[in-house]
């Protein structure tokens, strides 16, 4: 039996006047028809925080200040075992644009039901919308 590859990642909670951002994966990646938090893969060296300013750069062309670590989720995926960290940022600069997803939307907390998310989103999501994390 082969042992799956831990793949660490950051989920950027980007929350500006009561809303979140979400993206649509791009169509080519893994789970390509879900909605996500910006984020991705961190790199050898990399801090969580650190990543989540890059992929944020790269992903949606904004740079984000994180604030604070959210939640840290373990989830086996079939394509293998993300650990993924979730860390509130604000946006710094700039008005987010799709570069590497296919869309960028605002929502409020009641809306997230609306758009499937991959399933190790699912728990920061739930505690996103009980006004948890960001009372309302």
């Amino acid at each position: 039996m082969t042992m799956k590859k831990e793949i660490e990642a950051v989920a950027a909670v980007i929350e500006r006047d009561g809303n979140f951002l979400i993206t649509k994966r791009l169509e080519t990646s893994p789970m390509g028809h879900c909605w996500e938090f910006p984020g991705g893969k961190i790199e050898k060296g990399e801090t969580i925080e650190a990543c989540a300013i890059r992929e944020c750069q790269e992903e949606i062309d904004v740079v984000v200040e994180p604030i604070k670590r959210l939640k840290h989720v373990l989830f086996d995926y079939p394509h293998g075992l993300i650990s993924l960290h979730f860390v509130h940022c604000r946006l710094a600069r700039g008005e987010p644009r799709p570069v590497e997803c296919r869309e960028v939307l605002w929502i409020k907390p009641h809306q997230f039901l609306d758009y499937e998310f991959p399933p190790a989103d699912v728990g920061v999501i739930e505690e996103l919308m009980a006004g948890r994390h960001f009372p309302a």
